[in-house]
């Protein structure tokens, strides 16, 4: 941990914005209501634009188009439409170091959220995943990368270098700065006071068989990101998931294969606004 702390101590981090921070203290609070989310999204004209382009995308399908937040919660949901301003404010607080590609880095991460949330929704109740934090944590969890960027670019070529199969990248990380960009979200998450669920689900994502038992956010996170790390994935591609990963949380392999998702449908945060 005292490695990772001096990473910190040598790298501006992001700032957070206050929309954001205001975000985050909600999200464990099962009193939030809908006039709560309307007045923090409210204060940035800006974000709530971007929450109605995103709401009126062909991802959510909606029968009738949306113009204001009232009407958008209404029809994604409060949940839903939180987490969407969140991972808004995160992806406009991150600006991308050089030598990474930022399209490849936001469809990687966008992916990650679209198959974790695909993942959360085929896992039994008594797992208890919400599928809309299972996507934040998706969402969220390449962030790591970022910083690790931005205090050691001295890595970044060997961290990017191609070919890359799925999961490599972290144990280049490993290899070449002592930790990998899961730990590092997750310190993030912390200091931003996300819930501590998050922060644990990060922390666990690149190795979540090594507690027992596993943490189910931490599981689903990890084979989205393998998904994700695939731009052509298909269903086939289940096959080559790590099978231990997959019976720990009773994934059903023939359910995965008949509701495989297309990576086509999954929300877009970066092209709106």
């Amino acid at each position: 941990m005292s490695e990772l702390a001096d990473l910190f101590n040598n790298v501006a981090l992001p700032v957070m914005p206050e929309v954001g921070i205001a975000l985050i203290t909600i999200l464990d609070n099962p009193d939030t209501s809908m006039s709560d989310v309307q007045v923090i999204i409210g204060r940035d004209p800006t974000l709530a634009a971007k929450l109605l382009a995103m709401a009126n995308s062909a991802a959510f399908g909606l029968p009738r188009k949306v113009d204001n937040i009232e009407n958008a919660i209404q029809l994604v949901g409060l949940s839903r439409i939180r987490t969407l301003a969140l991972s808004a404010c995160l992806h406009n607080a991150f600006s991308m170091p050089e030598g990474i590609d930022g399209t490849g880095f936001w469809r990687y991460s966008m992916d990650c959220g679209g198959y974790a949330q695909w993942l959360a929704g085929g896992l039994d109740d008594r797992l208890d995943v919400d599928k809309h934090r299972a996507w934040l944590v998706g969402l969220m969890l390449r962030l790591g990368e970022l910083i690790i960027a931005n205090a050691r670019p001295d890595a970044v070529e060997v961290i990017e270098k191609t070919p890359c199969a799925p999961g490599e990248r972290w144990a280049r990380e490993r290899a070449a700065v002592g930790f990998d960009e899961t730990e590092v979200t997750a310190e993030l998450a912390r200091r931003w006071n996300f819930p501590d669920d998050f922060v644990h689900a990060l922390r666990m994502a690149s190795e979540p068989l090594t507690e027992k038992p596993i943490s189910a956010l931490a599981g689903v996170v990890h084979l989205a990101s393998l998904l994700a790390d695939q731009p052509d994935a298909s269903a086939k591609s289940i096959e080559r998931l790590p099978v231990p990963v997959m019976s720990a949380l009773d994934l059903k392999f023939g359910w995965m294969q008949a509701n495989f998702p297309d990576p086509a449908t999954f929300i877009n945060i970066s092209s709106q606004g």
